[in-house]
């Protein structure tokens, strides 16, 4: 018997994650091109930016996790811009067992991979109804972007040191 509490008590917590729910915060598709009168294929030039946030909710182990796509496309070799699409996808999520040390990369990293697809389709859905081929964005490595992200922000604070200093 002692053996069997001395086993479970060196077994990590099972981590538990549920998606609460799922919504569009914010939202905004402009045709630039369409309001101009302009028709024509054009090889779009597509740049996408990423921002990812969480917030904790009033509720015991429910988090916000937000990610913002920033979508800017542009003719390629011109600077002429053909749609700009802005949208803020969130979810709610109930986790437990994750340690505390471990918990800011887990919310940043795992909660958007589960939140990506349905995000992806509504990216989709909306640049195809503007009128263009439906824009089928790549996988995003939240893990790299999350180290990146890391890494920008310890540069900046050794920066600021060295500024101090």
């Amino acid at each position: 018997m002692a053996e069997t509490d001395a086993a479970a008590a060196q077994q990590p917590p099972q981590i538990q994650m549920r998606v609460l729910g799922q919504f569009i915060r914010d939202m905004s598709f402009e045709n630039v091109m369409a309001q101009r009168g302009a028709s024509g294929d054009v090889q779009p030039d597509v740049n996408v930016q990423v921002n990812l946030d969480a917030k904790k909710r009033s509720t015991d182990n429910q988090y916000e996790i937000a990610i913002k796509l920033n979508i800017t496309s542009k003719a390629k070799g011109m600077d002429d811009v053909l749609f700009v699409f802005e949208i803020d996808y969130c979810g709610i999520f109930h986790v437990e067992g994750v340690p505390n040390e471990q918990l800011h990369p887990f919310l940043l990293i795992e909660c958007p991979r589960m939140l990506f697809p349905f995000l992806r389709r509504i990216v989709s859905d909306i640049t195809r109804d503007g009128g263009y081929p439906p824009l089928n964005l790549d996988n995003i490595d939240f893990m790299a972007l999350y180290r990146s992200e890391l890494a920008r922000q310890q540069a900046a604070a050794q920066a600021e040191q060295k500024a101090d200093a």
